[in-house]
């Protein structure tokens, strides 16, 4: 809620504390780090069909789980670590997304190997910058664009799942590739 005392901040980010932690230092900061991009690629695809305030309170148990996501690691992760992974409550238990959570981080370290990082490759969809939208209101933020559409099939044909248009448009958010904070959101000139 906003107060006199705390600023406006996006709408919705003010369903929990842990949301607007989130909302106020991370959503929409541009993001270079392959470790933390590799970090957003799995929880947002985990988020499919979730509300983002679950990953959110499961997000220490996934770093826990995945190796802080070292994908180095992750890559190597063999079916024994899957049975494993999908006894734990303090993760979403799919064995799809926990399979591509694997399959991703062996499609990243290829990325990683033919343009130098998963940074360089990424950003090249919007080239290096980051894209800042003007919504006066929430409604007005769309869930896909042609950018998400294009990362998407890129990302699905190197081998990536759950990467369609609206994970990849929340993931653009996430680390910052878009700037969809609402004009009248102190973050929104923050970043």
């Amino acid at each position: 809620m906003t107060t006199a005392e705390s600023p406006h901040r996006c709408s919705w980010a003010e369903g929990s504390a842990l949301e607007r932690a989130y909302h106020d230092k991370e959503w929409g900061v541009p993001l270079h780090d392959d470790r933390k991009l590799f970090e957003f690629v799995t929880l947002e695809g985990a988020q499919a069909g979730l509300s983002w305030a679950t990953i959110l309170k499961k997000r220490e148990n996934y770093r826990k789980l995945f190796s802080d996501f070292d994908v180095a690691k992750i890559a190597r992760y063999n079916k024994r670590k899957v049975e494993s992974l999908l006894t734990n409550p303090g993760i979403i238990r799919n064995r799809l997304k926990i399979e591509s959570t694997i399959g991703n981080a062996r499609a990243f370290l290829e990325i990683q190997k033919e343009f130098g990082s998963f940074d360089d490759y990424i950003w090249r969809f919007t080239d290096g910058k980051p894209i800042i939208n003007h919504w006066q209101r929430i409604e007005e933020i769309p869930a896909s664009s042609e950018i998400s559409d294009t990362m998407s099939k890129d990302l699905k044909k190197r081998g990536f799942k759950f990467v369609g248009s609206t994970i990849c448009y929340a993931f653009m958010q996430a680390t910052g590739m878009v700037n969809d904070h609402t004009v009248n959101c102190f973050r929104y000139r923050q970043c």
